[in-house]
């Protein structure tokens, strides 16, 4: 394991994100994939009651929260990160 992969493991894994108080937050992995010399994937995956319940917790107080720090590690990121929503279907 790279330092930085297992450095980000640890941001993520000790973040106090109070995602389990708010309202329509059913649970939350970390998913890690592909890599090569460049960077590592890892991908936030989360499942809401409705996308409303995400919406509203982008623009909450917890939300900020759970982000504050976010900069302070600018250096083990490749680049902002990219959001990709979907819905369940079936």
């Amino acid at each position: 394991m790279f330092r930085l992969e297992q450095e980000f493991i640890n941001i993520r894994e000790n973040s106090d994100t109070d995602l389990d108080t708010v309202q329509g937050f059913q649970s939350f992995n970390l998913l890690q994939g592909a890599s090569n010399n460049e960077f590592i994937l890892f991908a936030s995956h989360s499942v809401w009651d409705s996308r409303q319940a995400f919406e509203d917790w982008t623009q909450s107080e917890a939300f900020r929260r759970a982000h504050t720090n976010a900069r302070d590690n600018k250096e083990i990121y490749l680049g902002a990160p990219n959001f990709e929503g979907v819905e369940s279907c079936l």
